[in-house]
């Protein structure tokens, strides 16, 4: 496994993220061991604290499959948000992987079949936090 590279998530967003893996069922929670993994190693900031360039919860993200080339923009939500045409949850791969980024950072992120893929983020077109919505 490569080298991750440094993220960081706010104190509300783990909050919420840590609450939601508390309430499913152990073997449900199990299928999120990577998510958990990122939230164990992120640096962890008061809302007010994040930077503008890193995606948070609720940001809306422009990000590049550095091996197809396709570019995506999508809103990162919690479950309850996601199935919406560009949104994805914070529980699926892609979305675990792009939590704390940087625009600029890339992380390889596994794909449903079970392949690797370099996703680098370009943009953030919305973050709540630099919008001054730290309690959504």
């Amino acid at each position: 496994m490569s080298n991750k590279p440094p993220i960081v998530i706010s104190s509300l967003d783990l909050d919420r993220i840590e609450a939601l893996l508390e309430r499913m069922p152990p073997v449900q929670a199990a299928q999120y061991q990577a998510l958990r993994g990122e939230l164990d190693r992120a640096d962890v900031v008061d809302p007010a604290q994040i930077p503008t360039d890193v995606v948070t919860m609720n940001s809306v993200v422009t990000f590049k499959d550095d091996d197809s080339s396709d570019e995506l923009t999508v809103t990162l939500t919690y479950p309850s948000g996601a199935g919406l045409p560009g949104t994805v949850s914070i529980f699926a791969p892609v979305g675990s992987a792009l939590l704390g980024l940087k625009v600029g950072q890339h992380i390889e992120w596994p794909t449903p079949d079970g392949r690797r893929r370099q996703l680098r983020v370009l943009e953030i077109e919305y973050q709540p936090e630099a919008s001054g919505d730290l309690h959504r």
